[in-house]
């Protein structure tokens, strides 16, 4: 085992992509999601506004959407040129304030304000959609105020009248809807998985570029593949708890549980796509194509893991794609963890859902068994009456 420990050690140093994949590369990308979101809320979202009316009161509920904070309202003289800038991208929601507006709502009558957003955006247009209709009743509840008032309705019964039913919505996990909270965790865990992936295969993948197969068998065939578990395991694991200890530590994001745990959880994971990757690796022996099939697999892990969809609501071959990829599993109790506060111990038995990665050891028996194609070196005539 040393041996082999040491063979995986010194072909790490004549591998300069290798070495770039296992120290800098990922420590870039997960600073530069990090940045990418670091803002944690969204602010100044541009929305155009379209005031057909162009009354007092039109113009005070412009002036309640300019306060709003997530909301940067642009004013078009049209519909059809609000409408072409949603489509351009250059504004995510429009809002159209109808004419007659202000006689309307002196009158008794119900004017329809529009209201549009970019549903390609999920979060964004979700976002605009709430805001954009919460601007609308604060700014209308003046003047409901003073048509009750000039009602005869007592000044005590006013709030009532436009408020029956009062609710407050109190949060009970990221309180402050920090999108650092709820975005960058998952995204830098699939990050993980893909590079942690990239190691692996690249180390398997080295084999067959420096044609070490024979020498490998020769080895050990097991005894290699745990080498190369052993030596890159911690290596791929300091950036996992680079990651939390920047995210829970240095940001100071709330946790209820112990980074340990998630630690250990990050482990069983990473050995799961080590299986992964072997069965792929020995199933296709062509390094291009280990590489193509292992990226097509794995980059879409994010959206299998609930976090921004319903996993009850995917289809039944979405589900089923769920369960192969381990940043599903690892994302259960991730959130269990650090929401929850979640303990080893009911941890460890979660962690009992990586059984069924074990199950790949079959077929990774039976496809090393068959070797690899051996590929004959040119022979020096034929090389001569080629030239």
């Amino acid at each position: 085992m040393i041996k082999a420990l040491k063979r995986e050690f010194t072909a790490l140093q004549d591998d300069p992509w290798q070495l770039a994949l296992i120290s800098y590369i990922p420590l870039l990308c997960i600073i530069a999601l990090w940045l990418l979101f670091s803002a944690g809320l969204p602010r100044q979202l541009p929305v155009a506004v379209v005031d057909l009316d162009n009354s007092q009161v039109s113009r005070a509920l412009a002036r309640q959407l300019q306060a709003n904070p997530v909301t940067k309202p642009i004013s078009y003289t049209g519909l059809p040129s609000a409408v072409d800038a949603m489509k351009q991208g250059e504004v995510y929601a429009l809002l159209v304030l109808p004419y007659g507006l202000n006689r309307d709502l002196l009158t008794a009558k119900t004017p329809i304000i529009d209201i549009r957003y970019n549903s390609q955006f999920l979060l964004v247009g979700k976002l605009l959609s709430s805001q954009l209709q919460l601007s609308m009743a604060d700014g209308l509840k003046p003047l409901g105020k003073m048509k009750l008032l000039a009602a005869g309705v007592p000044i005590e019964r006013v709030a009532v009248n436009l408020s029956p039913v009062s609710s407050q919505t109190t949060a009970l996990f990221n309180s402050n809807t920090n999108y650092v909270g709820f975005l960058v965790p998952p995204v830098l865990i699939a990050l993980l998985q893909l590079v942690a992936m990239m190691v692996f295969a690249n180390s398997l993948n080295r084999e067959l570029r420096w044609n070490t197969t024979e020498q490998w068998y020769a080895l050990g065939l097991w005894k290699v593949i745990a080498a190369k578990v052993l030596f890159y395991t911690p290596l791929v694991l300091l950036h996992g708890g680079f990651m939390l200890a920047l995210i829970y530590l240095y940001l100071e994001l709330p946790i209820a549980g112990s980074i340990a745990v998630l630690l250990i959880a990050q482990t069983l994971m990473f050995l799961a796509v080590w299986l992964m990757v072997l069965t792929i690796f020995f199933a296709l022996k062509d390094s291009a194509r280990v590489i193509s099939f292992c990226t097509a697999m794995f980059a879409p892990a994010f959206a299998f893991m609930g976090v921004t969809f319903p996993v009850h609501e995917m289809p039944v071959l979405a589900q089923w794609w769920r369960v192969i990829m381990p940043t599903s599993h690892y994302i259960e109790t991730h959130i269990a963890v650090v929401s929850y506060g979640q303990g080893l111990l009911a941890s460890l038995s979660q962690m009992a859902s990586y059984w069924g990665f074990l199950l790949l050891l079959f077929p990774i028996a039976i496809l090393a068994k068959k070797g690899f194609p051996v590929t004959e070196e040119p022979e020096l005539d034929t090389l001569a009456k080629e030239q």
